[in-house]
């Protein structure tokens, strides 16, 4: 069995809240994560290359500050909504929402200050990090009070679980994601040179300027080298793109995507069961403030997103999976990264 979860204490927001780090750690003590209760923020991620040399593989900054000012999301719970509501609106129930376009004219990862921005209440059940945060009715002008619970853990097989339920007390959209930025070389390695890349969807939404879904294709259906394929993004973003992944019989999380870097042999998988994932180069990291751990000048495509969640703008696409979760009901969705040598 994993070893139970340690505690520590991180630092303290601005305004002088306690954040607390946990230690989660396989029992062949090859995987070991971090996680803080700050955003539910997955701060580490240290696995051995083939030749046994362990190395963080997880963007991130070195404290709760360089947190509190990124401005992308790294390694963080996102909600209520993760990626695009288009144009900062939708209509539910008759009722016309209006929220905060970050960016305009979109809401994206849940409007003015997300769930990447809430101290969760945490609790430690042996190998188990619970965090908890109760969205007030209104939040962010969403309707309803959300309830949101959760749980991060590792096995034995060195997989990294987190599993998500919510419950409201009125209608209102869910699409929750974790926002971890990899780099299989190393967090600091600054390229995704050499990562070969397979994700298992027959197809996937294009995108337009706003990020808002429109219609071309790539394809990494067979393991496919990831720089090769990002010059042939137009305007040259790289991808940001949401596969609708092969829908399934079972309530299991099914393969989603696999991720090699043969010059350290080290390999990741993620698995889910929700209906799309978002694969992003990073190309937005241009933008971000400060400095990673340790000093790390993060750039544009030097580090990768497998988001797990419902398709961007699912509110205004009828056609696509629901993301409406009404009273009673509870929202569910397991995902877990996998990870090994080749």
């Amino acid at each position: 069995m994993p070893a139970d979860v340690k505690q520590e204490t991180f630092g303290q927001t601005a305004d002088g809240r306690k954040v607390t780090r946990f230690t989660l750690r396989s029992d062949s003590g090859r995987l070991v994560v971090r996680i803080i209760d700050y955003g539910g923020i997955i701060t580490e991620i240290n696995v051995p290359d083939v030749k046994g040399q362990v190395a963080d593989i997880n963007l991130g900054f070195d404290d709760v500050a360089g947190y509190e000012a990124d401005n992308q999301n790294l390694g963080a719970l996102i909600g209520r909504v993760a990626n695009n509501i288009a144009g900062g609106s939708f209509v539910m129930d008759g009722k016309t929402y209006n929220l905060f376009a970050n960016k305009p004219p979109n809401t994206v990862h849940g409007g003015k200050e997300g769930f990447d921005k809430k101290l969760w209440d945490s609790r430690v059940d042996g190998d188990k990090l619970i965090l908890q945060y109760i969205s007030p009715d209104g939040e962010e002008n969403f309707p309803g009070e959300l309830t949101t619970t959760v749980t991060y853990r590792v096995t034995d097989a060195d997989e990294l679980y987190i599993e998500y339920r919510a419950t409201t007390t009125k209608t209102t959209p869910v699409n929750f994601t974790n926002h971890a930025y990899f780099n299989l070389a190393g967090h600091d390695a600054g390229t995704l040179d050499d990562h070969v890349v397979t994700i298992h969807a027959d197809s996937f939404l294009p995108i337009d300027k706003d990020g808002n879904p429109t219609g071309t294709e790539w394809d990494f259906r067979a393991p496919t080298r990831v720089v090769d394929r990002i010059p042939l993004v137009p305007g040259g973003i790289g991808f940001g793109h949401n596969f609708c992944l092969r829908p399934s019989s079972s309530e299991l999380p099914r393969l989603a995507a696999r991720v090699e870097h043969r010059p350290s042999g080290r390999y990741m998988e993620c698995w889910t069961t929700e209906p799309g994932m978002q694969f992003y180069t990073s190309y937005y990291m241009q933008f971000m403030k400060g400095q990673g751990k340790g000093g790390a000048a993060y750039k544009p495509f030097g580090g990768f997103c497998l988001e797990a969640q419902h398709y961007p703008d699912s509110l205004h696409h009828a056609n696509f999976p629901s993301i409406i979760l009404k009273p009673g009901e509870t929202y569910r969705q397991t995902t877990f990264y996998k990870f090994g040598v080749l």
